[in-house]
């Protein structure tokens, strides 16, 4: 088994379809011959506008066998954001997932001269757009597949842009499988295992991890139909490998706190005492017999039923991305599902350092993967320890498209990419990430604050849904704060509030919040005053990226006079 889909048509297997690897590859050799009849050959650029689905992957390999390009794009993006990348990249062909989605992009076809063909995966059936009718074409003149050298170019990922127009990462073969290999080396995946996949493949870490990962081990891929059915699909595909974002990881952290927090005071406090005590021991402490028992006991009766939500055999949870926060992380590794998080960029295809078995330290983003190089250059911060982070090795992108100066800002003359992110290296060689150096800013004091770290630690209030720090030449700090609404909503009505984003009662709350929650926030970083909205921060607003990082530049165009408006 290859792909699982959701359906109810005849050979489903508890309302789920698979298809095989002997007919993955049939499909893909029948593409790869449609593609070819329409002109596509060597250098040729391939767009697709399509969440996770088996022809997503099929258009990817069959593309590659005519050593043409893949560009993937989300269909969360606007149309004007397509046109732009079909435009820099000179698309010759483009796939349409949805029927709405087809006909936007041939309403954006006028205006991209490359663009001779597109195509939908769900047009009425005999459609001559249609995939399937392509796939019936190509079956019927079949093209040999060419092998692509590890110097070719794969495809472009543009990044989200969340401070301009999206770059195209040009990543070659050879770039992608650098990180494929290096994934063979760390860890032992099996036909046996399998994921269910919800993180785009259109992002560099679904990509490469992910689809070419796992296809490369033979094991199988369940794709989810929706975010909001992510649980109910876990409990019935059973994966054995999970690869998430830390925003996932947070809600399993906050839905079983608020769990806790309803149950009777003896079961909160097993918990929480198992919970400790799991994480002494992940940190090769010894515990008491006390422990050991509640540790049994909260196991049988709590972890246990958790392990079964998310299919009960998880044995790799893979967190990238963003960083995941530390009590996040030793929260879910206490519940018996260990976490394994990784650290790089789609510019550096993207795995750079990796937590792996018998290798990892929880708060840290792990060591440089085979035939990587980490270094830290501290000229850049002027810290004694914390510096920009360079990469060095065969995983690093090969340019920017059309971006010659921005090229020329982070590619070294030494083949370093700077990557823009801070970090330290400690004694044993394992990356911790402290800050993006863009966001960084300095206040009227003087004093540095780098808010994304600041920002994610506070996101696990219960009360706090998300947040943005600001601050930038004032004498404090303020925040933006969307909170959780049915927490919130739940406190209001036993305290008589009816005004969720103004009563003062609100802000002193969400600013104790803060200040509980926030832990290692010094002085100078906490927020002084609040602006709070209901309006949550969603890709559909433009707030996050499609991987759910934030936008400020966005948010601030919304928000950044009403945040200025609370400094005297």
């Amino acid at each position: 088994e290859l792909f699982g889909v959701k359906s109810t048509a005849p050979g489903a297997t508890d309302g789920w379809k698979w298809s095989t690897y002997a007919e993955f590859a049939e499909q893909v050799d029948a593409f790869r011959a449609a593609l070819a009849a329409l002109g596509v050959g060597p250098g040729d650029k391939v767009g697709i506008v399509s969440d996770n689905r088996p022809e997503w992957a099929i258009a990817c390999y069959a593309t590659y066998g005519l050593r043409a390009a893949f560009v993937p794009m989300y269909e969360a993006q606007k149309p004007e954001e397509w046109e732009f990348i079909l435009n820099d990249s000179a698309a010759r062909v483009v796939i349409g997932s949805r029927q709405d989605t087809y006909e936007k992009l041939l309403r954006v076809r006028d205006n991209v001269p490359s663009l001779t063909r597109v195509i939908g995966m769900d047009l009425a059936e005999g459609h001559a757009d249609r995939f399937a009718t392509l796939l019936g074409q190509g079956r019927a003149n079949p093209v040999r597949a060419e092998h692509p050298t590890w110097d070719e170019i794969a495809g472009f990922i543009y990044t989200s842009g969340t401070t301009g127009k999206p770059k195209g990462v040009i990543l070659s073969h050879g770039n992608i499988c650098s990180n494929i290999n290096a994934i063979h080396s760390i860890f032992t995946f099996e036909s046996t295992d399998r994921s269910l996949s919800f993180l785009p493949w259109a992002h560099s870490f679904g990509q490469t991890c992910e689809l070419h990962g796992l296809l490369s081990m033979g094991a199988s891929m369940a794709i989810n139909d929706d975010v909001p059915n992510l649980l109910p699909n876990l409990a019935v595909v059973k994966p054995t490998i999970l690869f998430a974002v830390p925003r996932i990881f947070n809600r399993v952290y906050d839905n079983l706190n608020k769990q806790m927090a309803e149950r009777p005071a003896f079961i909160r406090n097993l918990f929480y005492r198992a919970i400790a005590a799991r994480t002494k021991v992940g940190k090769g402490e010894a515990i008491g017999m006390g422990d050991k028992i509640a540790v049994a006991i909260a196991d049988r009766l709590v972890f246990t039923k958790v392990r079964e939500r998310l299919g009960g055999r998880l044995k790799y949870a893979i967190s990238g991305s963003a960083a995941l926060n530390r009590d996040v992380a030793q929260f879910i590794d206490a519940l018996g599902i260990e976490v394994y998080e990784g650290y790089g960029l789609t510019e550096t295809s993207p795995i750079a350092t990796a937590n792996f078995p018998g290798n990892r330290k929880i708060g840290s983003v792990g060591k440089a993967i085979p035939e990587v190089r980490i270094v830290i250059d501290r000229s850049v911060t002027g810290d004694a320890e914390n510096g920009e982070i360079l990469v060095y090795g065969p995983n690093v992108m090969k340019g920017y498209h059309n971006r010659d100066d921005e090229n020329a800002a982070v590619l070294q003359a030494d083949a370093g990419f700077r990557t823009g992110d801070m970090g330290r290296l400690d004694p044993d060689g394992y990356l911790y990430i402290t800050g993006r150096i863009k966001e960084q800013y300095k206040l009227e004091n003087g004093k540095y604050v780098v808010p994304a770290p600041l920002e994610e630690e506070v996101k696990l209030s219960p009360y706090i849904a998300n947040i943005m720090i600001h601050g930038a030449n004032h004498e404090h700090n303020v925040a933006l704060v969307v909170p959780d609404r049915p927490t919130l909503e739940k406190w209001a009505q036993e305290n008589g509030v009816t005004n969720l984003e103004g009563d003062p009662k609100v802000h002193a709350l969400l600013l104790g919040e803060i200040a509980k929650y926030g832990g290692s926030l010094k002085s100078y970083e906490r927020p002084k005053k609040l602006l709070v909205t209901m309006e949550d921060f969603t890709t559909d607003n433009g707030m996050l990226t499609p991987t759910l990082k934030l936008k400020r530049r966005n948010v601030l165009a919304k928000y950044e006079s009403g945040l200025e408006a609370l400094y005297p």
